[in-house]
C-alpha cells in the first residue's frame, strides 16, 4: 500500500504552486504522488481541465452521490465537492496518493484511511504560530478573525484579477465566501501533523517569476519537499496545539 499524503489549508494560500513548483524541481519526488481527482461543481478556472484537475459536474449530479456509500459529499465554500474513495483505495494500492485542497476535505480523508494506510498530512498557513501570538495579544485593537480574512481577501482579489482583469459581482462574492471561510480552516490547522508558515500565497510572484522560487515560496518548497521524501521537519515547521485558536 501506497501513503495518502494530504496538502491542506485556506483558498489561496499556495497550495496549488506549491505543487506545481515540486512538480518542476523535484519531479522524482511529484511523479510518486498521484493526484486525487475531485467532483466539484463549480466552473473550471482559467487552465484547469477537466478529469486532470477536477472531474466538473453539476451540482444535482454531485448531490445524487450522496446515496452512494463509497463517496463523500461536502459543501466547501459553497461549492459542492465529492471524493470516490473506491477509486482512492484503487490508487493506494499501487502507490502514494496525494491530495491537494480544502482542510475539511482533508480531515475527512485522513478519518478515512488513517486505520489503513500511512497518512502524511500537512497544512500550509498564511500566518505563523508567533504572528498568530502576537496578534491574539492585540486583542483590543484588531481582531485575529478579521485580520485572516482581510489578509486572505487581498490575496484572492489579486489571483483573480491575473486571472480574469475585470471582475464581476459573482467574482468578488465568491471572493469575499472564501476569505471568509479561511479563519474557521485556519482552526483545523491542529488536527494536521505538519504546519507550515507560508506568506507567499498564489497572487505572489516569487513562485514563478524567476527560474526558482523565492522568499517563502522557496523555504515552503524545500519544507515540503523534505517532508514528502523522507518526513523530515525543517526549522520552518511548526505543529500546533488545538488551544492555539480555540
Amino acid at each position: 500500500m501506497g501513503r495518502l499524503v494530504i496538502l491542506s489549508g485556506p483558498s489561496c494560500v499556495g497550495k496549488g504552486p506549491l505543487h506545481t513548483a515540486l512538480t518542476n524541481f523535484h519531479p522524482e519526488l511529484a511523479t510518486k504522488l498521484k493526484k486525487l481527482v475531485l467532483y466539484n461543481c463549480r466552473s473550471a478556472r482559467p487552465g484547469e481541465i477537466d478529469g486532470k484537475d477536477y472531474h466538473f459536474r453539476s451540482r444535482e449530479e454531485i448531490e445524487g452521490l450522496r446515496e452512494k456509500e463509497n463517496f463523500i459529499v461536502l459543501d466547501v465554500r459553497g461549492d459542492l465537492q465529492a471524493v470516490d474513495l473506491q477509486e482512492a483505495d484503487r490508487t493506494l494500492q499501487k502507490g502514494d496518493l496525494f491530495f491537494e485542497g480544502n482542510p475539511f476535505v482533508g480531515r475527512k480523508l485522513q478519518e478515512a484511511f488513517a486505520s489503513k494506510v500511512t497518512v502524511l498530512s500537512i497544512f500550509l498557513s498564511p500566518l505563523s504560530k508567533e504572528e498568530i501570538l502576537f496578534l491574539q495579544s492585540q486583542k483590543n485593537i484588531l481582531s485575529l478573525e478579521n485580520h485572516v480574512t482581510d489578509v486572505m481577501r487581498r490575496k484572492l482579489l489579486r489571483r483573480t484579477q491575473r486571472q480574469k482583469t475585470i471582475l464581476s459581482l459573482k467574482d468578488l462574492e465568491n471572493i469575499e465566501r472564501r476569505a471568509a471561510s479561511a479563519y474557521s480552516e485556519l482552526k483545523e490547522a491542529w488536527h494536521f501533523q505538519y504546519i507550515v508558515p507560508n506568506h507567499d500565497g498564489e497572487d505572489s510572484e516569487n513562485w514563478n517569476a524567476f527560474y526558482y522560487p523565492v522568499g517563502d515560496a522557496r523555504k515552503t518548497l524545500l519544507a515540503f519537499a523534505d517532508l514528502v521524501s523522507s518526513g523530515k521537519a525543517s526549522p520552518l515547521v511548526e505543529a500546533w496545539d488545538e488551544r492555539l485558536l480555540s
